[in-house]
């Protein structure tokens, strides 16, 4: 093992340095897509509305775009140099300030920088070279965003849900995890597993527990792994939330009633899942013969 780690040791460092880049553009579509969304839903409502569109939109520019627009400081709108945005780096040597105008530059960047690099890392060395790597690694970046934004905003976009649906379900035409017949069931019953649990609790209840991004979320997992591992995400991710929605609570002095996306709970038990998925079944499996 230390001899297969030690040859390979170049395609870990490339890995690395690829999710540190991907990292800092993840950072771009969690901030500035919410965003994008939220102002092409106000203009498409005044356009249904009959509402003078040129005027309003001259009231409300478009914001910035993901890729043409440079990066900048929200503070004092500075431009950032190219020595400002090497990832990881530079928020390091800034001391976590702006270069600029001294403003504390949050923590999201660098977080989300060192999470995609080490989640590319543990993908690279779960499969080593191939296309299940590509793969994982495509899958690991759309749940990093969907979670940085989910946290933000209590948003899963379309834009990144349905992608993620729909090239688990072209993966397994290959198959590359599994096949047609799984994908497609894992989609369906992930979806309407939360679908009718969503529901229940509102009729039960009259209130709205998560969102319907959610339900895209378990089916686009259950379309990569199948109907086996949604149990196991729902378990999980019940657990993750539980814990972790609890400390945030606590910390930010909010009660029980205080709504928490659970979007980031599901990418994270669905990650493991897709990492780990075979071990932790056997291990379920050890724990429920052993009672």
């Amino acid at each position: 093992m230390i001899e297969y780690l030690s040859e390979g040791w170049p395609l870990y460092v490339a890995a690395g340095l690829f999710g540190l880049l991907v990292g800092s553009f993840l950072n771009v579509v969690i901030l500035r897509l919410p965003a994008r969304l939220m102002h092409d839903w106000r203009a498409q409502s005044r356009e249904l509305l009959g509402l003078d569109v040129d005027i309003t939109a001259a009231a409300e520019p478009a914001p910035p775009d993901l890729v043409f627009k440079g990066s900048h400081c929200p503070q004092c709108k500075h431009a950032l140099s190219p020595l400002d945005n090497v990832p990881l780096l530079s928020w390091l040597v800034l001391r976590g300030r702006c270069r600029y105008c001294r403003a504390p530059i949050s923590t999201q960047y660098p977080l989300v920088e060192l999470l995609t690099a080490v989640a590319c890392l543990v993908v690279v060395w779960k499969f080593g070279p191939t296309w299940h790597a590509a793969a994982g690694i495509a899958l690991s970046c759309l749940l990093i965003a969907l979670s940085g934004i989910d946290f933000r905003t209590q948003l899963l976009p379309d834009n990144l849900t349905l992608p993620l649906l729909w090239l688990g379900l072209l993966l397994s035409l290959q198959p590359l995890f599994v096949g047609p017949v799984d994908a497609i069931l894992g989609a369906a019953i992930g979806y309407l597993s939360l679908w009718t649990v969503y529901w229940a609790f509102k009729l039960t209840t009259g209130k709205e527990g998560m969102g319907h991004g959610d339900f895209k979320l378990l089916g686009a997992l259950g379309a990569w792994m199948g109907p086996k591992s949604l149990l196991p995400i729902i378990l999980l991710s019940s657990l993750v939330g539980a814990i972790l929605g609890s400390i945030i609570l606590a910390t930010r002095g909010k009660d029980r009633s205080t709504p928490i996306p659970f979007g980031p709970f599901i990418a994270v038990a669905g990650w493991v899942q897709f990492i780990w998925g075979e071990e932790l079944l056997r291990l379920y499996a050890s724990v429920l013969l052993a009672q």
